[in-house]
């Protein structure tokens, strides 16, 4: 048991498949709310691990995102990759105010009304993969084309632009020392583009996302430029990230736990709270994402959290909570669904989500409708892991059918 002046160093750069990272592990069991420091960034944060303690410091008034400007905290990446006007970076109530104008665009109705059109790229795609024949990559023909192609007709961004937008959002995402400049530059260009795009689309607006969110309003208010742009930005990067490596990682697991599998073929009509399963249960990224600053002391779980500390959560931890999920470290598609944090908490809850999880289950659910046979072509333990970014998912997902 570490002291509580102990100070861990956390790389957070475990990459073996997608088993449950050691390090974050032993602090979760050990120490919970623990002092540690990250590969980037001044100084030291807390990190948080237990799903109340999460749930306390994501809803809490006295600690704040928007704090967090301006500071070289302690971070995963070489550069930052949040921006100051961007939602994630607000506290209420200015970031409900933006929450409340694009919350518009991701109202139930309007994202049912996206199913055919998300149903029909999901069947092209796998209609060029069956046409393919096995052994065929999943990642090339499905993981990494599926997200994108739809969050870019959602914004309707121009198809020829669409694999340079993808390679600078990769960019951001790296977490290698020798990257920051590459970094840099690849959010400095992506806020140029949309910060073009959108005064475009607010001078001529047309039925697309960025056009809707150009002339939202709750009253008088509407976006400003920046925030538009940043928006439009963020919904392209988050809008296919999670569901990008998910859709991977989803069928990985599945195709290495065959009794599951069984079960959800079995009885197909369970997939919704199977996906919710599975998403609680994948550690689909490292470590954590972006901080809080205590604006007061704050008692949290056996600790005081000082005004002005550093505050990380562990959404991933939370998820393995076993106060809050029995047996957690078990897959378990039978399990009654409880409320996860994959999509974050509190009023930094992703606001796309309901949008993922449609893209998920239109494609794991077609996936498996349409190869029952399938199963990875090689070992598992050949799958080739990412190790080079905050996502964990596999560069390749051969599979057969």
């Amino acid at each position: 048991m570490a002291t509580s002046d102990t100070v861990h160093h956390c790389p957070f750069d475990f990459a073996e498949g997608l088993e449950f990272d050691p390090t974050l592990r032993r602090l979760m069991t050990e120490e919970p709310v623990a002092r540690v420091t990250l590969s980037y960034g001044e100084g030291t944060a807390w990190l948080v691990t237990r799903y109340e303690d999460v749930r306390l410091v994501t809803t809490d008034r006295r600690f704040s995102r928007a704090a967090v400007a301006g500071r070289n905290f302690p971070r995963m990446t070489p550069a930052p990759i949040v921006q100051s006007e961007s939602i994630n970076l607000l506290d209420p109530p200015a970031s409900s105010r933006l929450r409340r104008l694009v919350a518009q665009a991701f109202t139930a109705p309007r994202v049912e009304a996206m199913r055919p059109a998300i149903q029909r790229i999901v069947d092209g795609l796998l209609d060029e993969m069956a046409d393919h024949g096995p052994p065929a990559d999943l990642v090339a023909h499905l993981s990494s084309r599926l997200p994108l192609t739809t969050i870019c007709e959602v914004l309707d961004i121009p198809e020829d632009d669409r694999p340079e937008l993808r390679r600078r959002a990769m960019a951001m995402m790296a977490t290698g020392a020798a990257t920051k400049e590459a970094a840099i530059q690849a959010k400095a260009e992506l806020r140029a583009y949309f910060k073009e795009l959108t005064q475009v689309r607010r001078a001529s607006p047309g039925e697309d996302l960025i056009s809707h969110l150009a002339t939202a309003r709750d009253g008088e208010e509407r976006l400003g430029p920046d925030e538009l742009a940043v928006m439009a930005m963020v919904l392209m990067m988050t809008g296919h990230d999670t569901s990008t490596y998910q859709l991977s990682n989803i069928t990985y697991t599945l195709l290495t736990h065959p009794e599951q599998l069984a079960k959800l073929r079995a009885r197909p009509e369970r997939l919704p709270d199977a996906l919710e399963e599975l998403l609680r249960f994948i550690p689909f990224r490292k470590g954590v994402g972006i901080p809080r600053i205590a604006l007061e002391d704050v008692r949290v779980g056996d600790v005081t959290i000082r005004a002005g500390d550093t505050v990380h959560v562990s959404y991933l931890a939370a998820n393995r909570d076993p106060a809050r999920f029995p047996n957690p470290d078990e897959l378990d598609l039978d399990r009654s669904p409880a409320p996860h944090m994959t999509f974050g908490w509190g009023v930094h809850h992703c606001i796309g989500a309901p949008l993922a999880v449609m893209e998920l289950r239109l494609a794991i659910g077609t996936l498996l409708a349409r190869f029952p046979g399938l199963r990875l072509a090689v070992p598992a333990e050949r799958v080739r892991w990412n190790d080079e970014s905050i996502w964990r998912y596999p560069y390749e997902l051969p599979v057969a059918w």
